[in-house]
């Protein structure tokens, strides 16, 4: 098999060239695109969207692929100084290489 596309992780309209990457926010599930997103939520579409292509099943089925995303277990946390009770979403991404080096080095996925 192949390495993931650039499409099929995010998204048709997903673009680069040798010092740009370009995704479209309306590719991003469950994201309303605005000219004020914040990152945190820029990120949390990237990875929802990611999921969909880079899952365990491809993963184990094709050797080229080094990525893949997990869905964790919900659970909740307090925070703050009235200790407010926040819903915590796990999202897992696991990255898989010949075992070569103890850092992680993007250019090796």
């Amino acid at each position: 098999m192949s390495e993931p596309t650039l499409q099929e992780v995010f998204g048709a309209d997903a673009v680069q060239t040798a010092t740009t990457f370009t995704i479209t926010k309306a590719n991003l599930p469950r994201l309303t695109p605005s000219a004020n997103n914040t990152p945190e939520s820029l990120l949390t579409g990237i990875l929802l969207q990611s999921q969909v292509a880079l899952t365990k099943t491809a993963f184990d089925s094709n050797t080229d692929q080094s990525l893949y995303i997990d869905s964790g277990y919900p659970g909740f946390t307090t925070r703050g100084t009235n200790n407010d009770s926040y819903r915590v979403d796990q999202l897992t991404v696991n990255l898989a290489k010949p075992d070569t080096a103890s850092v992680i080095d993007p250019d090796n996925y």
